[in-house]
């Protein structure tokens, strides 16, 4: 493999060995080495090297140390007190100098692609390992927004992976993104305005103000960067965020893809939704208290489920919560999630076909799983604790199951290259648990969802009349 440097000054040596290393005088045996290579704080010779020479003594054993000491004219002495051994002993020492000039010297050597061994020509795929790790960083950028805005909640999102470096945090660095984010905004006004919806716009360039020059907003971001003050940093960064995703959701009031005429007559789900389910312990303890509280006979979880990237399983989900199915359905757990069943009649489900959209992509895949070796994630990535997904269905991996859905428990210490799960991209997941979170541990086999309720989003689910 050719050395990237091999059109650079080389350095070149000559061997003039002296045969009187024979001799039986034991103060003149010495082996010459002429050698020509670049001096990393000298001056070139004509031919664009310095010479210098190197002399090796083979000394007798009873020679005295100021006998070697006395020796002069060479930069570099070795003195051998073995004659018998002064061959292997020439052979290692000039091999020693030549690899010491050529670490020594920025200039490679002529003839490098002989000794050099080349690379590896395998590579080990790592997927990006930049994956949302929160539900709520997931659900915002599942966003279908303006591209202008879009490039300022990166430009943000970026500081967050900043404040995780310990010690001395690169507070220039936020600076810079926070300037940048300002620029965006403040230029491409007029079309991050223009991408909502007129009736919307009102509220719309309040969220606008506040971004950028509010309370909480991008200014007081930069003043907290400027007193480096890395707990402000964070509660202003994610003031800053929210705003970013309230401005968003405005831009985005329904789906920004066709769905395939099959799955017309299906419900959906055209934007977000929340749910709130209520936990009974079905062994009679409780959970534990929350701060100051005492324990608690039932708890409260929310989860955000989403319609722009999984409007199908979404809408299942929310017309079954509307429709009351899961009201008493129990909870077990397994490895790493806890599932439902629901008490409707089976018979009368219909299957939903597996939905899941890759990153960079505008639309779901159907009864596809991605393929996380080749690069492939999903916009919803289920390696996120507190994914809420839909178990398979009994007769085909290609259809998710029209009832059963389970709570994700992501653990890092359980899952593959680049803390992705070993399950990514094989369910379709269409929400996170973003309240009640620390529940979710607590749940055992046996509890009973006492209630599930549709609190926000009602007005987002289609159902088509002959579903």
């Amino acid at each position: 493999m050719a050395s990237p440097l091999s059109s650079s000054p080389s350095f070149s040596h000559t061997l003039k060995p002296s045969l009187n290393f024979l001799s039986n005088s034991p103060k003149q045996t010495s082996v010459n080495a002429h050698l020509a290579f670049p001096l990393l704080n000298g001056k070139y010779s004509k031919n664009g090297a310095d010479s210098g020479s190197l002399r090796i003594y083979c000394g007798s054993s009873d020679e005295t140390v100021q006998d070697k000491l006395e020796r002069k004219g060479s930069p570099y002495n070795f003195f051998l007190s073995n004659h018998g051994h002064a061959l292997k002993k020439l052979e290692s020492l000039v091999a020693a100098a030549l690899i010491f000039v050529n670490i020594a010297s920025p200039i490679t050597s002529l003839g490098s692609d002989y000794w050099s061994i080349a690379p590896a020509n395998a590579v080990l795929y790592s997927p990006d390992t930049k994956v949302p790790r929160t539900g709520e960083l997931a659900l915002r950028r599942a966003i279908p927004a303006n591209t202008n805005l879009k490039a300022i909640q990166v430009s943000l999102e970026d500081i967050s992976y900043l404040l995780r470096i310990p010690q001395r945090k690169p507070y220039g660095t936020m600076e810079g993104n926070v300037k940048k984010a300002l620029k965006i905004a403040k230029d491409e006004k007029d079309s991050i305005l223009a991408s909502i919806p007129a009736e919307l716009r009102d509220k719309g360039s309040l969220l606008y103000a506040s971004l950028v020059d509010g309370k909480g907003g991008l200014q007081d971001l930069l003043q907290c960067i400027n007193d480096k003050d890395p707990d402000k940093v964070s509660v202003g960064l994610s003031s800053s965020l929210d705003t970013v995703a309230e401005i968003e959701l405005l831009q985005a009031p329904g789906l920004s893809f066709l769905l395939p005429e099959q799955y017309l007559k299906y419900p959906r789900l055209t934007g977000r939704a929340t749910v709130e389910l209520t936990i009974e312990k079905g062994d009679g303890t409780a959970f534990s208290p929350e701060a100051g509280g005492e324990p608690r006979k039932t708890a409260t979880i929310q989860m955000v489920i989403d319609g722009y990237s999984a409007p199908l399983t979404a809408g299942n989900f929310a017309k079954m919560v509307v429709d009351g199915a899961y009201d008493g359905a129990k909870l077990s757990c397994a490895n790493q999630a806890v599932l439902t069943d629901s008490g409707i009649d089976k018979s009368t489900s219909f299957r939903v076909p597996l939905e899941i959209m890759p990153s960079g992509q505008f639309e779901p895949l159907y009864k596809t799983m991605l393929s996380i070796q080749d690069g492939e994630l999903p916009v919803l990535p289920m390696s996120v604790y507190g994914a809420v997904a839909m178990a398979h269905s009994a007769d085909s991996d290609e259809y998710s199951s029209p009832y059963q859905f389970f709570f994700y428990l992501y653990d890092k210490r359980n899952s593959g290259l680049g803390g992705i799960s070993f399950e990514e991209g094989q369910f379709s997941v269409f929400g996170y648990v973003t309240t009640g979170r620390d529940i979710l541990s607590q749940i055992k086999t046996g509890d009973v969802i006492r209630s599930a309720k549709l609190v926000e989003g009602q007005d987002r689910l289609v159902v088509p009349s002959e579903s």
